[in-house]
């Protein structure tokens, strides 16, 4: 496998998200907010644990990286 080929494929990956980031945020509104995100917000007080969100955020890289470790073998 080459090293060179795979950091290209993670870079256009990459710019895929931020493009879509960019010029598309309400596809990505719903990150965040899934059920199983904890959300505390008091008068002077935030606190933030995405469980959910980074689940799936974990799920969807490990698949891409398998998928492109596959495709590079």
């Amino acid at each position: 496998m080459e090293v060179g080929r795979l950091l290209l494929a993670l870079g256009l990956v990459l710019v895929v998200l931020g493009l879509v980031w960019l010029y598309a945020p309400g596809l990505l509104a719903w990150f965040g907010r899934l059920p199983g995100d904890i959300r505390i917000e008091r008068e002077g007080f935030r606190f933030y644990f995405p469980i959910t969100s980074m689940l799936l955020v974990s799920l969807a890289v490990s698949l891409l990286l398998n998928l492109i470790l596959r495709w590079f073998r």
